[in-house]
């Protein structure tokens, strides 16, 4: 088996190389112990160092098994996190010590070393979940991404919270607010906190920052008995460029490119993706991370500098990593039927969700950058100047069709002196909440998955940093309380309502009612699945009107069933109480209309009355 899995690794078509390099806790002849095992074709005079051996390389030499370039030494009557690296001559004849690439878990920073961990025999007590878990397709999918390290700080010790920790505090909230599933920004081991973990060296170590393998299980565990999915970020595209770690690790540029696009636009050095061995590397750690932690997507980050070199298309398309990231999915979905995969992508590439067979790259899902840009960009202007810009907002609808989207409202957006995203509206103190409660309307009315960074939902002034926690104080604010419990009421609408969520990138249970009203800059739109009818009002002006006729397309009673306008939302209560009854003939030649209370800078929900 280990040699089919080799030949498997060699020629880019493995997914488990997890199961044979690295560091496992076996039982050979009759005795217990650890095989190490390492590739590294180049090197010669390989020993396995370690608190173990005194970290003398005499002690522990590495056999070589194979002429590509693997090594293997087994050592007996080892325990759990004992420390070790890799010892050897390199290709330029000096002898390094290096990381072990596959070890499943690593010193906490600044140290590093690797640790020795038996990743087997973990108790799981989520099957229900696992049974039921599907890609949600024709399911809601409300997502909650966070730092871990930062949501809610250290504890009153000054300690940082472990995976088990945080799972006190992270599931009652997640529930009260009603996301369906978390997404947890990279815990692959990191060196740099300033990187988020996007620079990683340890693809296989969990975080040590935040406990060991078992507790980031344990926490996933309680996610799951929770009815709460969980997403990881994974970057796949470059690494840190420590001299201890990947960064030409037998002494030739291994896993890095060894051309002009060997260094990222962020300094760090890029994953040849042509390159067969790292393309193994790459799938395993993704699959290890599925298959021994029940992760239930995959984000995949910065994927426009997979499809074209550094991200630009005028560098042209780099055909080893499309390829790569094909493989990916398609291994990933035969393997795992029910897990996500979701592109972060910022390019104009088509068919990012079209399966394999058909030319796509295979994700289910792919970041709406677009949406998110022109969405923003629309908030932040005068009301005065929006209707030179009304095409911003329903642009989206002309292009949402062609893949399958999520709408992300993500941590780019609230760093970097972007400003948060209250910030970033218009108006004064009152007109931004307003401004804000209107967007995230919008963001759960428009079609596609949603996303929310944390502190969202607290409408803060401050910009994330990843030194400090959320500034939960805001919640003893009504005015910021209030959009907490805003974007609580829009997660159960969003969960309870079907045409908000079935079959939603079919274009026939969408219809614009008003489309074209740039004079006034309110839109309006109608979703349906079945008999089930919602019709969305958006106000983008403080304009108020007592009575407005918005266009429907079916005669009946229509009921308000969210206005963020109520004083519950921080808002002004100019809401429709009583069941509205269509009127004959509408704008924009829908033969009915209701007459509404629209709000200022309004966002208002009716369902039709069956």
């Amino acid at each position: 088996m280990a040699y089919g899995l080799l030949y498997d690794f060699l020629m880019g078509q493995c997914i488990e190389a997890y199961k044979y390099f690295g560091a496992h806790f076996v039982r050979l002849d009759e005795v217990d112990g650890v095989m190490f095992r390492v590739y590294a074709p180049m090197a010669s005079d390989v020993s396995v160092i370690g608190d173990f051996n005194s970290w003398d390389p005499t002690r522990n030499k590495m056999n070589k098994v194979d002429d590509a370039g693997v090594y293997e030494a087994f050592i007996p009557n080892l325990t759990n996190y004992q420390a070790y690296k890799f010892h050897f001559k390199n290709a330029k004849g000096k002898y390094v010590d290096k990381m072990d690439p596959y070890a499943f878990f690593s010193e906490m920073p600044p140290g590093t070393c690797s640790r020795l961990f038996d990743i087997n025999y973990f108790q799981w007590h989520d099957d229900e979940w696992l049974w039921h878990r599907s890609r949600n397709f024709d399911r809601p999918m409300s997502i909650y991404e966070m730092h871990l390290g930062s949501w809610r700080g250290r504890a009153f010790d000054g300690h940082i919270l472990s995976y088990e920790e945080i799972a006190d505090y992270l599931i009652p909230y997640i529930k009260d607010h009603g996301f369906t599933h978390i997404e947890i920004m990279p815990i692959t081991q990191y060196p740099f906190d300033g990187s988020w973990g996007y620079q990683a060296t340890g693809f296989y170590s969990v975080d040590a920052r935040y406990g060991n393998p078992f507790q980031l299980m344990s926490l996933i565990d309680r996610l799951h008995q929770n009815d709460i999915g969980v997403i990881l970020d994974f970057a796949p595209v470059h690494f840190a460029n420590d001299s201890w770690a990947l960064a030409e690790y037998d002494g030739t540029r291994l896993y890095e490119y060894n051309n002009k696009w060997r260094l990222s636009p962020w300094g760090s050095l890029q994953f040849d993706l042509a390159k067969d061995p790292v393309r193994s590397f790459l799938m395993s750690a993704m699959n290890y991370f599925i298959d021994y932690f029940h992760f239930d997507g995959i984000r995949v980050d910065a994927v426009s500098n997979i499809i074209y070199y550094n991200g630009d298309k005028s560098n042209g398309l780099n055909e080893g990593a499309v390829e790569f990231v094909k493989r990916l999915n398609a291994k990933i979905h035969i393997a795992h039927d029910s897990v996500m995969m979701i592109a972060e992508d910022s390019s104009d590439y088509a068919m990012v969700t079209k399966d394999t067979i058909y030319g796509g790259l295979g994700f289910d899902y792919k970041w709406d950058l677009g949406w998110m840009n022109d969405t923003l960009k629309y908030y932040s202007l005068d009301p005065v100047y929006k209707k030179w810009d009304h095409n911003k907002l329903t642009f989206s609808m002309a292009y949402f069709y062609s893949d399958n989207f999520l709408l992300p409202l993500s941590h780019d957006e609230v760093v970097h002196g972007k400003g948060t995203i209250i910030n970033k509206l218009w108006g004064d103190y009152d007109c931004k909440f307003a401004l804000v409660r209107n967007l995230y309307c919008y963001q759960f009315a428009h079609p596609g998955k949603k996303l929310n960074f944390m502190g969202n939902e607290l409408a803060s002034f401050d910009e994330w940093n990843e030194q400090k926690s959320l500034p939960w104080n805001l919640k003893s604010y009504p005015k910021h309380d209030s959009v907490s419990r805003l974007m609580r009421d829009l997660n159960l609408i969003y969960r309870n309502e079907k045409a908000m969520h079935f079959e939603e990138h079919n274009p026939i249970h969408f219809n614009w009612l008003m489309v074209d009203n740039n004079q006034q800059s309110v839109f309006a739109f109608q979703r349906k699945v079945d008999d089930d009818l919602l019709v969305f009002v958006f106000n983008m002006t403080p304009n108020f009107y007592p009575e407005y006729e918005v266009p429907v397309l079916e005669e009946g009673e229509y009921e308000e069933i969210l206005c963020s306008d109520k004083g519950v939302y921080g808002g002004w209560n100019q809401f429709n109480g009583l069941p509205l009854t269509t009127g004959v003939g509408g704008s924009e030649g829908k033969p009915y209309h209701i007459t509404i209370k629209l709000p200022t800078l309004g966002a208002c929900i009716f369902k039709k009355v069956k």
